[in-house]
């Protein structure tokens, strides 16, 4: 629908957000989404810490195994019949007290080699653990995924639900392209971060806290060691994170950007074309293009800094681990089995905080995503229906304006004391200039927007005191902009009433002279149109828009120049479509060419707002005023040129 002097030169898609307005707000109302699922993540909770639980068992049996095969070598190569304490006491008599240290930490049987039941049994102890942590993790996985795709189809319901309260002023602030890109691709990407973080977070989370404890338990010295790095990877991580978190906001706004001109372009493709404007289409989205290109790199770069430097600080706590548990092993502080398990831990202990860093550096581009659905979600509806509507039994059509003033912005006037009657089965044009506010006139009447003055009614009944789907089924609107939706002709000639026969539908089709063209056609009324309707011509599109509308049957017809596009001949068929169709029933005609509403009973001539001139079209004419003038530059100047 064309917008009249509504703000429509808003509408491309606008300079991307040079950063996100609040990350931590918008993570927690994301968070908040998962509230319906609060008991199912609650379980979730307890299968991660029963499989992490089970899971950094896996290292402390490990270094028993450890420990088991290398007392088992060393106490083979000792002298049998002796005792672990007399070969201690020898070793240091002749000076060896290191290698006296280091078996002490040790329980040895000299002369005993390695005992493989018992490291069969601890062998098998450790599969079994692990077995039932993979379960317990698998449980997890897959009742996280129930949860994150619920939580995202209820997000995305309510996203639908909004758009269908959105005022029509919403959409001309706001390219298509854009409210696509914040409808599919945003959610999209929340369901995916969703679906891949949460999971690993709340193991991540668990699993810090479990190897925290063995480590404690293991070797508190060491542990004191490891923690060390955890201050320092969470400055890394925030330094990084705060720079990626804008370039992630700018990448999602400038993909908007992006979508919103492919999608111009490819609707408006054979204008491009016969304008010989594919050079600067292109070269818009170079520069959209390299935009996103820009922003989408220095995001991923900027992002992707994290998981090295995360690993570095982990490589530096290995390299002090394997140290420091390396010379208390040879004084016989630590067994060897306990470092070899230290050194695992402190593995998962930096693993989880590095898996974490990776989730934060997603959570960017998801919370940077989250802000735009949310900006959606919190943009003002439409003025809410009355708690008490009144209804309309039986439309006649009377239709009046009562001093309405209305104006798209506060500081700039439009329609002011604006005042009119149609009277029922009477045909009302509207004339005018570009600009002079006839479609809004018409916007205002089916209350695509809400008037600021005055009061506009049906029969008597104000509008805003009926449901807004009330009010518009009394309507039936034929826009110059033909709107067929991909399916068979028969659908969308039954897309103005439910549960249509086919003869209805062949009526219609009848009166609106469509039905010949349509049985000319392969499959009929079976043929699919396609997304663009290309497969049929102008004519062919409004004449099907008018069968609709002569299916749906209203009282109140609005007709917004529905022929200044197509032949001469169709034309004249769409005029018979239209005049059959306006019998008995008010109308109010958009009209830019002055030759289709000669017989209007009354001609409103707008100009900047105003009702101007008012009569019939004799009438207008005899007055020698702006309606004359306008009629004259239509038809007088063309003839002039023409001799």
């Amino acid at each position: 629908m064309r917008r009249g002097m509504g703000p429509g030169g808003m509408m491309m898609g606008g300079m991307p957000p040079e950063k996100s307005k609040d990350f931590r707000r918008s993570f927690g109302r994301l968070l908040g989404r998962l509230r319906p699922e609060r008991l199912l993540v609650a379980l979730v909770m307890v299968l991660a810490i029963v499989s992490v639980t089970f899971a950094v068992l896996g290292p402390r049996i490990l270094g028993n195994a450890t420990n088991l095969i290398f007392e088992g070598f060393i106490g083979k190569q000792l002298p049998a019949g002796a005792t672990q304490a007399q070969i201690e006491a020898g070793l240091r008599a002749q000076g060896n007290g290191q290698a006296a240290d280091l078996l002490s930490g040790m329980h040895v049987t000299p002369g005993v080699g390695i005992d493989f039941g018992a490291l069969g049994g601890i062998l098998l102890l450790l599969i079994v653990v692990f077995v039932i942590s993979a379960l317990f993790s698998w449980g997890q996985s897959y009742i996280m995924a129930g949860v994150t795709q619920r939580t995202v189809y209820r997000l995305r319901r309510e996203v639908d639900e909004k758009l269908g309260k959105l005022p029509l002023k919403y959409f001309d602030d706001h390219s298509r392209g854009d409210v696509l890109s914040r409808v599919t691709n945003d959610i999209d990407n929340i369901g995916q971060t969703l679906q891949q973080s949460l999971t690993q977070l709340i193991t991540s989370v668990f699993t810090v806290i479990g190897v925290l404890i063995m480590m404690l338990l293991v070797s508190p010295l060491l542990a004191a060691i490891s923690l060390l790095a955890v201050p320092a990877s969470i400055v890394v991580t925030i330094l990084i994170a705060k720079r990626s978190q804008k370039q992630f906001a700018v990448q999602w706004a400038s993909t908007g950007a992006l979508n919103g001109h492919v999608e111009e372009m490819h609707t408006g493709h054979n204008i491009v074309t016969v304008f010989g404007r594919q050079k600067e289409s292109i070269a818009k989205f170079e520069t959209e293009n390299a935009r996103l290109y820009h922003a989408s790199y220095r995001a991923q770069f900027i992002s992707g800094i994290i998981q090295p430097a995360m690993s570095f600080i982990a490589n530096l706590n290995y390299v002090a681990i394997a140290v420091i548990g390396g010379l208390r092993v040879a004084s016989g502080q630590m067994s060897l089995g306990d470092v070899v398990a230290f050194i695992q831990y402190s593995r998962q202990f930096t693993q989880p905080i590095v898996q974490a860093a990776s989730i934060i550096n997603v959570l960017q581009s998801a919370v940077a995503s989250a802000e735009r659905v949310f900006e959606l979600l919190d943009e003002a509806e439409e003025v809410p229906e009355t708690t008490e509507p009144r209804h309309l039994p039986s439309v006649v059509g009377h239709v009046v304006f009562d001093d309405v003033s209305f104006r798209y912005l506060p500081d700039k006037p439009l329609i002011e004391d604006l005042s009119l009657v149609a009277q029922p089965g009477d045909t009302v044009a509207i004339v005018g200039p570009t600009g002079a506010g006839k479609t809004t006139l018409v916007n205002l009447l089916m209350r695509f927007y809400e008037i600021d003055d005055g009061r506009i009614t049906v029969d008597g009944i104000d509008t805003r005191e009926l449901t807004r789907d009330e009010l518009r089924r009394t309507f039936g609107m034929v826009l110059q902009d033909a709107w067929l939706f991909h399916g068979t002709i028969r659908e969308n000639i039954a897309y103005g009433k439910e549960d249509a026969t086919e003869d209805q539908v062949v009526a219609a089709a009848e009166a609106a002279h469509v039905d010949h063209f349509v049985r000319t056609l392969p499959e009929g009324y079976d043929t699919v149109i396609d997304d663009d309707a290309t497969n049929l011509s102008q004519g062919e599109k409004q004449l099907l828009t008018i069968a609709r509308a002569f299916l749906a049957d209203p009282q109140i017809l609005i007709l917004d120049e529905a022929t200044s596009s197509v032949d001469t001949r169709t034309e004249v068929l769409i005029q018979r479509a239209m005049s059959k169709l306006m019998e008995g029933r008010t109308t109010f005609v958009i009209a830019h060419r002055l030759s289709t509403i000669r017989d209007a009973d009354t001609i409103l001539v707008m100009d900047h707002g105003r009702i101007i001139e008012t009569g019939t079209h004799e009438a207008l004419l005899a007055q020698r005023g702006f309606y004359y003038d306008l009629y004259n530059s239509q038809f007088v100047e063309p003839l002039g040129e023409a001799a």
